[in-house]
């Protein structure tokens, strides 16, 4: 159990080459107990953007204050206080504050990297009957 201003949890520079501006408070994450996702915050400055980069896991984000842009290899998407926003595995993406503000965002990411779909092999032999044959 865990009870937090989000104020009091410390705000970290984002390092990853290609980000400006931004800055992250690890809201809930694995050493808190956590045993499956993690919660952020983002704190991106006016003209300030996160990396753009892709993996494996997807995000869940809800724009908390701020405007921004969502830039992915098809389109540039705006966003605003209120909207939520799902980015999928491996699609190129970056966070952009285009307003006068601070842009606060929570994304949401599984702690674990998604495990790959094993593909079944399928043998209609298996269980003696194939088709009615």
């Amino acid at each position: 159990m865990k009870l937090s201003h989000y104020k009091d949890i410390q705000l970290e520079d984002v390092t990853m080459e290609g980000a400006r501006g931004a800055k992250i408070r690890w809201l809930i994450s694995e050493k808190d107990g956590a045993p499956n996702f993690a919660m952020r915050m983002f704190e991106v400055d006016p003209g300030g953007f996160t990396p753009y980069h892709a993996h494996s896991w997807e995000h869940e984000n809800f724009i908390v204050e701020g405007e921004g842009v969502l830039t992915t290899e098809d389109k540039d998407i705006p966003f605003k206080p209120g909207d939520v926003i799902y980015v999928e595995p491996f699609m190129k993406h970056n966070y952009r504050n285009t307003g006068k503000s601070v842009l606060k965002f929570l994304c949401m990411i599984p702690l674990d990297k998604p495990k790959k779909k094993e593909k079944k092999t399928v043998n209609p032999f298996a269980s003696g009957v194939a088709n009615n044959c």
